[in-house]
């Protein structure tokens, strides 16, 4: 039973590495060079992702949430999209180093459609792109690609802000009382389990939280800070004789 347990929790893992055997069966020529593909995007990834990280938690803890509502919130209408594109247009990297900043920003109060536009922005239209877009298939390619695309970013930003609410992202601020991890935005690094082991342990792969009667608020809110995808919050107010036990979909076991 726990074996078949493991394949059910690591399912797309278990799916990709059947997929390889089964090619390197059929087709070893193409096999080798999946592996080698696969190879340098994990490369790539234990490259860049530590850097993201870090430049996450630092825009977190500098920038003020009034500041992020201010500017890139639902109140920013015009102001907010033309930021959002600057910031997706001049950023650096793959998209996916994009997705722990963005849920940074909707924690702090970031709009649906302003994260939509960051996210494509980053994908499509970027500076470096642009540049060697001009370079292979030239200006007037780029300039009209950029306006039709710039075009359909703004329409399905707008769409998809009508179809996903900010409840609809992990992630999101709580306001029940406690402590509590969204354990589907935890990405497993375990850094909570490090800073403060008699506090968080490790499930499946996953935070948790464990049965606790005191807290350390200073260690705490070191955690919460150093968390790269901002998936542990605390609220004050529960029952003050043990003020600090998880609920039950915090530490199911």
């Amino acid at each position: 039973m726990t074996i078949v347990k493991k394949i059910k929790e690591n399912l797309f893992v278990v799916i990709v590495v059947l997929a390889y055997i089964i090619m390197f069966i059929a087709k070893p020529e193409m096999g080798i060079e999946s592996v080698k593909s696969s190879g340098y995007y994990i490369k790539e990834m234990l490259m860049i992702m530590p850097v993201i990280f870090v430049l996450t938690a630092l825009l977190d803890m500098w920038v003020p949430k009034e500041k992020i509502m201010q500017y890139l919130g639902k109140d920013a209408k015009a102001k907010g999209v033309f930021l959002s594109f600057v910031v997706g247009s001049i950023s650096a990297g793959p998209v996916y180093a994009a997705f722990p900043m963005c849920i940074m920003l909707h924690k702090k109060g970031a709009s649906i459609r302003n994260i939509v536009i960051i996210l494509s922005s980053w994908a499509v239209i970027k500076v470096p792109m642009l540049i060697n877009e001009v370079k292979f298939l030239g200006p007037k390619f780029m300039l009209i690609r950029w306006v039709l695309t710039v075009i359909a970013i703004i329409i399905f930003s707008w769409i998809t802000a009508k179809i996903i609410k900010d409840e609809d992202l992990p992630g999101e601020v709580l306001t029940k009382t406690g402590l509590h991890i969204n354990r589907d935005a935890c990405m497993g690094c375990s850094l909570c389990v490090k800073n403060y082991p008699e506090l968080f342990e490790m499930e499946n792969k996953k935070a948790l939280v464990k049965s606790y009667e005191a807290l350390d608020m200073d260690k705490l809110e070191k955690v919460i800070k150093a968390c790269p995808v901002k998936s542990i919050s605390y609220n004050e107010g529960m029952n003050m004789q043990y003020p600090f036990l998880p609920d039950s979909a915090d530490c199911e076991k």
